[in-house]
């Protein structure tokens, strides 16, 4: 009931009176099922016996451990608390029994699917969605007697002050609801004790208490991680030292607030969405491309709706369904390469464009893809990380860059014709181009050449991803053997279909990635605006502050990654499942993950399998030592290069 389906969202509803409705919720549904019973006065236990349910059983044990008769707002102060693990474990049920779906990103929807249940004694087939909207709103506006359940559902939702964004109420209808809020023993016991709760002000108050900290600059200046480039490994020592919540106080600077913890990433992919906005610091650089609304700066309700009609367009099952053109033009590509060539890092930029651009817009830009990321790194460092003058936009160099996103869109338009697209398939340009004719507001004209160019930057971040790999696995000659073998085993009788490209099949390459992920994630932090003041880790961030949300710092502490610098591909593996949590963020947090993760994690793993199947490489010189540059995102030094030292097979175009 206070799922928004508009956005993806819940109802907003104040956290301790949410927290005090599903503490009421867990009571009525042990009620129901004979567990416990309940008076104006007093709770009771009826029978222990658990119910089989993991929401419920922890609960039920607590009540029957109790020497003492409390009654019902007792126990929905006590439980409270615990209200966001019943949450998300009532998610993962609805999940799995179909009545939701969860999208990346955290957002929600109702099962499209066909639903049947029990509740009233018969079966009753539709979508979830029509059942639980129709059941409700029969017993508000037809004056049906509700089943116990339905009142109590009422009771809570009601509590929760939210049936005004659910229903058109009128007078009688709203009288109708508060009827039916007193029918129940049960419902008008948890209703009134969620009501008369007075523990929120002084929760409020007492986790107003803690100063936040302030890092000195030269503990920042002096830490080795900044000048090896290592932004997450910098930001887990500060953590270390002065917890998981900090400023920094750049000169000439406003104050930096920075967020660094499990708990905090936690909170940011829950509860971000209601307290932060990426609006604010974002509109200059899209401005700069003509745009305002992009899919990056926008929250709310038109974010989710972009994003998901962008979805497909960007989900591994489109890249899938083209990997034989993957396969062609990088294969076309490394066959421009001859042994004791030097491969630097543009290189793999180029190659991962030279597959991305005409797969995802259907035109060549090898030529012009070196100018559209130089300019997009100095949009970047200019307007978002402030650490270049706004003049450095206007050189003569940055000007000329600038024009090649006119170049690009260009092209498109050239090649994106009724006629021409006739039995092509489906890439980004056409989901686009849709999208704009149906809903000009969502997607504007003035959107599309930022939107299409974006999606050719990423050749950027996933060639730097695979530099990182590449010196990583040269560099680890037994991990290299591994992976070689897995190349040449899938590569054996020609290209791997998707069905060859099994777990099994992949499983160091994938793994070895993820490693590569944790120790060198591309963009590890996010930057947000405060604009509903909030309570993190005991830190209040006030109205107005910019945040900086170092998300990937998790990933160089030792009590989730044990021996943080330590190069280990078992991680992934049973126990240990190192990644499983909010430490391991290699794609970013809640409504603003990157939506093609899973598009770029097989990009990136057929690239490298298909580099260690073809080459043999070397680091050159072979002394080399990585060094990362960080601004304006993680990527190799130029410096870092490779040696064509064999071509292991021929290269068939």
């Amino acid at each position: 009931m206070l799922l928004n389906e508009d956005n993806g969202y819940f109802h907003q509803v104040p956290g301790w009176d949410l927290n005090c409705a599903v503490a009421g919720a867990v009571l009525a549904e042990l009620s129901l099922l004979s567990r416990i019973d309940t008076d104006m006065d007093s709770l009771f236990l009826v029978d222990s016996t658990e119910t089989g349910d993991p929401a419920l059983d922890p609960i039920l044990k607590e009540i029957a451990s109790e020497p003492t008769q409390r009654n019902t707002q007792f126990w929905i102060e006590r439980l409270a608390p615990r209200a966001e693990e019943v949450i998300d474990l009532t998610l993962d049920r609805l999940v799995a029994l179909k009545i939701l779906e969860f999208h990346d990103g955290e957002f929600w929807t109702l099962a499209q699917t066909g639903w049947q249940t029990e509740v009233y004694d018969h079966s009753k087939d539709g979508t979830a969605g029509q059942f639980i909207k129709t059941r409700i709103s029969r017993a508000i506006f037809m004056n049906e007697i509700p089943d116990p359940r339905d009142i109590i559902v009422i009771s809570l939702v009601n509590t929760c002050d939210v049936f005004r964004f659910i229903f058109q109420l009128d007078e009688t209808s709203e009288e109708r609801i508060q009827l039916i809020c007193k029918m129940d023993l049960i419902g008008r016991s948890i209703a009134r004790a969620v009501q008369d709760n007075i523990a929120s002000p002084l929760r409020r108050h007492s986790a107003l208490t803690k100063k936040m900290p302030v890092v000195p600059l030269r503990k920042l200046l002096l830490n080795p991680h900044l000048h090896y480039g290592n932004v997450p490994a910098l930001f887990a020592d500060l953590a270390r030292e002065y917890g998981p919540v900090f400023k920094i106080r750049p000169p000439f600077a406003k104050p930096m607030t920075f967020l660094a913890s499990p708990r905090a990433n936690h909170w940011v992919n829950k509860r971000g969405r209601m307290h932060l906005r990426s609006r604010n610091y974002f509109a200059p650089f899209e401005s700069t491309y003509g745009a305002s609304g992009v899919l990056s700066a926008l929250d709310g309700a038109d974010h989710f709706q972009l994003r998901k009609s962008m979805a497909q367009a960007y989900s591994r099952g489109r890249l899938e369904g083209q990997l034989d053109q993957l396969y062609r033009h990088a294969r076309t590509q490394m066959a421009r390469w001859t042994v004791g060539d030097i491969l630097a890092r543009n290189t793999f930029r180029q190659l991962v464009n030279a597959q991305t651009s005409p797969l995802a817009v259907s035109v060549d830009s090898q030529d012009i893809i070196d100018d559209l990321i130089a300019h997009k790194e100095r949009v970047l460092n200019v307007h978002i990380l402030k650490l270049l003058p706004k003049f450095m936009l206007n050189t003569p160099g940055m000007k000329r860059r600038a024009k090649t996103v006119d170049t690009l869109m260009k092209r498109v338009q050239g090649v994106h014709t009724p006629a021409q697209r006739a039995g092509c398939p489906r890439d980004l340009v056409d989901d686009l181009f849709s999208l704009h004719a149906s809903d000009p507001q969502l997607v504007p004209e003035s959107n599309l050449p930022f939107a299409l160019s974006a999606h050719l930057l990423t050749s950027m971040y996933i060639g730097d991803a695979i530099g990182f790999a590449l010196y990583n696995m040269v560099t680890r000659p037994v991990l290299y053997d591994r992976i070689r073998r897995e190349a040449d085993a899938l590569f054996a009788n020609g290209d791997p279909d998707i069905e060859d490209l099994t777990p099994s099949a992949v499983d160091v390459t994938q793994r070895f990635f993820m490693e590569c992920l944790r120790m060198y994630p591309i963009v590890p932090a996010s930057i947000r605006d405060v604009t509903n003041s909030c309570i993190v880790e005991d830190y209040e961030l006030p109205v107005g502050a910019r945040l900086y949300n170092v998300q990937a710092a998790t990933h160089y502490m030792p009590d989730l990654f044990p021996n943080p610098f330590s190069f280990d591909i078992d991680r992934y593996l049973p126990p240990r499942n190192e990644h499983h949590g909010p430490g391991y963020v290699p794609f970013g947090l809640g409504t603003h993950r990157c939506l093609g993760s899973r598009w770029l994690e097989l990009q990136m793993s057929i690239n490298l399998l298909m580099l260690a199947h073809y080459f043999t490489l070397e680091v050159h010189p072979a002394n080399y030592k990585l060094r990362i540059s960080p601004f304006p995102s993680m990527k190799p030094s130029k410096k870092l290069k490779f040696r064509i030292a064999e071509q292991r097979r021929e290269l068939h175009v």
